[in-house]
């Protein structure tokens, strides 16, 4: 998922270093109003650069924080990758909240960063004005059921790519070695797009995703059995009824890996929740449905 522009190409609102529990995490700001943070996905191990520049179309009416993990994007890195864990994770953003005193914020969560989220409202809800769970997860059985997803998906539309993970890992090759990551790169355009051509949208900058993170956070062979730091992350269902500032889900109707069917769960398990499909969207609404996503932002926001 890499974008053929130049990393030169690439803006950045104005950024630092903020010193959060003895390590340095690294926030970009722009615009003013409502302050709305934005915690990514791309796994565990990728940076805000997943809403550049999208999300600077929000800033014209509110405060739009980007944040980097602990180890990841332009934060400090660890002494050693296992040190990075979720509930550090969220131990973290808790602090940058206080640290930049705009709480209680609006969270954006996508994909990872919703998981987050959910920990924050539950536990540190003072923080939190309203929560969002874009593409998210609420455990580790649907981060199972997503890769399960993707791969009938692969099997059943791109057999000459399955047929090749396939011989792979019949060399005993886990799905995180290099030669089988690039297979399942191969395919990405087709489970996450609505249109395979707006792969293109993503950018791609050096130190972007922390690839020797991954498969250390996710287990080396996530695409079959999740494992490491993913395997240990709560199962929120039980806790969701819980969550009393006003939160919105949203899915993409052609998101082949955090498919609608998962995502509608949510508001199964939590009746409260908002819940809403976007119509041309895979699992990155904000980069094929931007001008949707963000009116229906600032109407749940307006009426929260």
């Amino acid at each position: 998922m890499t974008s053929q522009q130049s990393d030169t190409a690439i803006h950045h609102p104005e950024g630092r270093h903020y010193e959060v529990r003895g390590r340095r995490l690294w926030v970009e700001t722009e615009g003013s109003g409502d302050p709305v943070l934005l915690l990514s996905g791309l796994g565990p191990a990728g940076s805000h650069l997943v809403f550049h520049p999208f999300f600077s179309a929000l800033a014209e009416d509110h405060q739009v924080i980007y944040v980097d993990l602990f180890g990841r994007g332009r934060s400090d890195q660890p002494a050693e990758l296992t040190d990075i864990t979720f509930r550090e994770d969220v131990a973290d953003v808790a602090a940058l909240i206080e640290a930049l005193d705009v709480g209680p914020v609006h969270v954006y969560g996508f994909s990872y960063g919703g998981l987050l989220g959910q920990a924050l409202a539950l536990d540190h809800a003072g923080l939190v004005r309203s929560l969002v769970l874009a593409n998210s997860l609420h455990s580790p059985e649907m981060w199972q059921l997503n890769h399960a997803n993707i791969n009938r998906e692969l099997a059943l539309q791109a057999p000459e790519v399955w047929a090749r993970i396939q011989e792979l890992r019949a060399q005993g090759l886990a799905s995180t070695d290099e030669e089988l990551r690039t297979q399942f790169a191969a395919a990405t355009k087709l489970v996450r797009f609505y249109d395979p051509d707006n792969a293109s949208l993503l950018l791609n900058e050096p130190g972007a995703r922390n690839m020797e993170l991954y498969p250390v956070f996710v287990g080396a062979d996530v695409d079959f059995m999740i494992g490491g730091e993913v395997a240990r992350i709560p199962d929120f269902r039980p806790r969701l009824k819980e969550i009393t500032v006003p939160t919105l889900v949203l899915a993409g109707r052609f998101d082949r890996a955090l498919y609608p069917k998962l995502q509608h769960e949510f508001v199964l398990h939590a009746p409260q929740f908002e819940f809403q499909v976007l119509e041309r969207s895979g699992s990155f609404g904000h980069v094929e449905e931007p001008e949707t996503v963000f009116a229906r932002l600032r109407e749940f926001w307006k009426a929260g």
